[in-house]
């Protein structure tokens, strides 16, 4: 008796812990793209044509990044940082290096984290979502709008169109 007692309560600690653990992983990620979105830099990367498409509950665009599709397979390594030139209007203008390890940075230039697979390289905001029947406001876009940190981690904020006005959802 009192040895299903003991495993009963090893169990619920080990659950009890599992628990507090994965809600301290989910806030401390909540806290990184907050952190992200208060003090990364605001990048616009020129959109190559998207394909919207409709989702059960809303709509979303799949985007691709004009400066990120003339590579192909085994040409660059699967994973790494891009070296980013940026003009003086925000717009990436240019990848300058790629690199499996992070790049030191001038002014006019950002560094941004990439994966290649079979298919495309992606820069970690390939989606865009938003609501249902808002597909029209948002085939004026132009550019994709990503909060880089210096750490190249990137979050998408919001699609802008040819002025380079955000588009409001």
């Amino acid at each position: 008796m009192a040895e299903n007692l003991h495993k009963m309560s090893f169990k619920k600690i080990f659950f009890l812990f599992n628990l507090l653990s994965l809600i301290g992983i989910i806030n401390y990620e909540i806290f990184k793209k907050e952190s992200l979105l208060d003090n990364g830099r605001l990048v616009l990367f020129e959109l190559a044509p998207v394909d919207p498409r409709s989702l059960m509950q809303g709509d979303y665009m799949r985007l691709s990044y004009a400066i990120t599709r003339n590579y192909s397979p085994g040409e660059i390594p699967p994973r790494g940082y891009m070296l980013i030139a940026v003009n003086s209007e925000g717009v990436a203008d240019s990848i300058i290096k790629l690199d499996e390890n992070p790049i030191a940075l001038n002014d006019n230039e950002i560094v941004i984290k990439y994966f290649y697979s079979s298919w495309f390289v992606s820069i970690g905001a390939e989606s865009y979502f938003f609501e249902e029947g808002k597909a029209e406001k948002f085939e004026e876009a132009e550019y994709g709008g990503l909060k880089i940190s210096p750490n190249g981690e990137s979050l998408l904020v919001g699609l802008f169109d040819e002025q380079k006005n955000f588009i409001e959802p």
